[in-house]
């Protein structure tokens, strides 16, 4: 059987993109499916809040730090290679998660599984693209993304019932073990039909930069994640100042870096573009509000309302539905009709759940509770947040030229990763103040004025945006500089998950 793309159309490219879906999906499930695994970790393995934290944040901080080298690396070495690499190394991983002995080797396993994912992640549009063209690359992209979307939904769901059903006695372990014959499929199926194509040798891979970014990420985190349990000690604000001369660092090296006809991670010219960065910072807040929230619905569930983790994971609906809706409106007509006002829609929306979440949470009493005396609040707030996630990418991408799609577009993945392992951060840090002292709806009180005040100043960058979106076609054809990064659609594709 010949594997030569070239001479044709590839005769089992449609088998790549089944390959492409169940790994990435894989992937993304993993963002959000040990949500309702907390009760469970702190039984099995005396996890504490800041462990919590850290097994559902860690995977997010090192996917995001890893996006844009994962990119590189599949340009440099080919995708296929770099996706086979991945994949294994996912799967592996996930195997190590299942086995951790304790919370320590959970987390560090967690870590690693993200590493993992910021390889796999950016490879599978890359091959899409290498082996799909003109109008079947569009059809590819309308199934592509709906699939990897019902990933962030069925998260929470899928890991309360494995969590509930206790398979073979597993309990939380089932969450990880479910990616070994899924993984193992994957990797057969893609060594056996995915052509082989060989990288560029020529790409340099930036491993500086790409240094500097993963020390300034973890110096933002470790302090977020273990500042409130230790009371916020003197190195807490000393490693946070770190990483804020750390990301400069790195701006200033990139920039070096091009100066010397080198390739940096990131095109300098994207930070120059004052609409770019000021995207960035309104991707931050919005992800980070959006998922630190959703991690504090899920413990309020669990842990104050003694929810099982099945019934957490359906909990989790209202919001998924709402989400789903709102996408729904924003992309197909709302954004093309009202343009950038659709952002502002979508956050003045989310406010007005969260006002009616916070007088629903006020009439909720432990011993008649149900989720639906708060699903409604859930869903307005839903309904907002899958507005803004269908359309953010394609507004920030704007501002950029054909030339820098890729690159930014990996950028803004990793942004959105890292915004959501400080979420959490966060978030948890503040509903867990609160359950201390056993007051759980204040603790999703405090949550709720945090992710508002996110949400105002999120409102307030959006003005400074341009005034419409880039088209899906140009975001989806174009390839820069670091073409196997996620391109924008992924924003919507990934903004359900957690």
């Amino acid at each position: 059987m010949s594997t030569d793309p070239t001479s044709g159309p590839y005769r089992w490219r449609w088998l790549i993109l089944v390959v492409m879906i169940v790994a990435e999906v894989m992937d993304l499930l993993d963002a959000s499916i040990v949500n309702v695994a907390g009760p469970a970790l702190e039984e099995s393995l005396g996890a504490s809040s800041v462990g919590l934290q850290w097994v559902i944040g860690g995977y997010a901080l090192t996917l995001g730090a890893g996006l844009v080298l994962g990119g590189r690396l599949g340009d440099r070495y080919g995708r296929r290679r770099m996706f086979l690499t991945g994949l294994a190394a996912f799967t592996l991983s996930s195997l190590l998660c299942a086995l951790a002995p304790n919370i320590e080797a959970l987390i560090v396993f967690r870590l690693l599984q993200g590493a993992a994912g910021a390889i796999l992640l950016p490879q599978g549009l890359g091959l899409l693209r290498e082996n799909f063209s003109g109008p079947e690359l569009t059809k590819v992209f309308a199934i592509f993304g709906p699939v990897l979307g019902l990933g962030g939904i069925i998260g929470p769901v899928l890991g309360g019932f494995l969590i509930e059903g206790d398979i073979l006695g597993l309990g939380w372990r089932a969450v990880f073990l479910i990616n070994l014959p899924i993984g193992l499929a994957a990797l057969a199926v893609a060594a056996r039909f995915v052509p082989k194509k060989p990288g560029d040798r020529t790409v340099r891979v930036d491993m500086v930069g790409a240094g500097l970014v993963m020390a300034s990420c973890a110096l933002l985190v470790l302090p977020l994640n273990q500042g409130q349990e230790d009371g916020w000690p003197l190195w807490t604000w000393m490693s946070m100042a770190a990483s804020v001369v750390g990301f400069g660092l790195f701006a200033l090296q990139q920039r070096r870096t091009a100066a010397a006809g080198r390739e940096p991670l990131v095109t300098p010219a994207l930070l120059r573009k004052p609409a770019f960065t000021v995207g960035l910072g309104g991707i931050a807040l919005f992800f980070a509000g959006l998922i630190g929230t959703q991690l504090v619905l899920t413990l309020f569930l669990q842990i104050g309302q003694h929810f099982s983790a099945g019934e957490a994971g359906l909990g989790n609906l209202p919001l998924a539905v709402g989400t789903a809706i709102g996408g729904a409106i924003s992309g197909a007509f709302l954004a093309d009709k009202i343009g950038r006002k659709v952002l502002q829609v979508g956050p003045v929306i989310q406010l007005a759940g969260a006002v009616l979440l916070w007088f629903e949470l006020d009439g909720v009493s432990t011993s008649s509770f149900s989720i639906w005396d708060i699903a409604p609040g859930i869903a307005v707030s839903g309904i907002g947040a899958g507005m803004v996630i269908a359309a953010l990418f394609s507004f920030i991408l704007a501002a950029v030229d054909d030339d820098e799609i890729g690159s930014a577009s990996g950028v803004l993945s990793a942004v959105q990763a890292i915004g959501g392992s400080i979420g959490v951060a966060v978030f948890g840090s503040v509903f867990f103040a609160q359950a201390k002292t056993g007051d759980f709806t204040a603790g999703f009180h405090h949550a709720l004025v945090g992710q508002a005040c996110l949400l105002v100043a999120f409102l307030a960058i959006t003005f400074l945006l341009p005034a419409k979106g880039r088209p899906e076609e140009e975001q989806h054809g174009s390839v820069g500089p670091a073409s196997g990064s996620v391109p924008a659609a992924s924003g919507a594709e990934q903004g359900v998950t957690v």
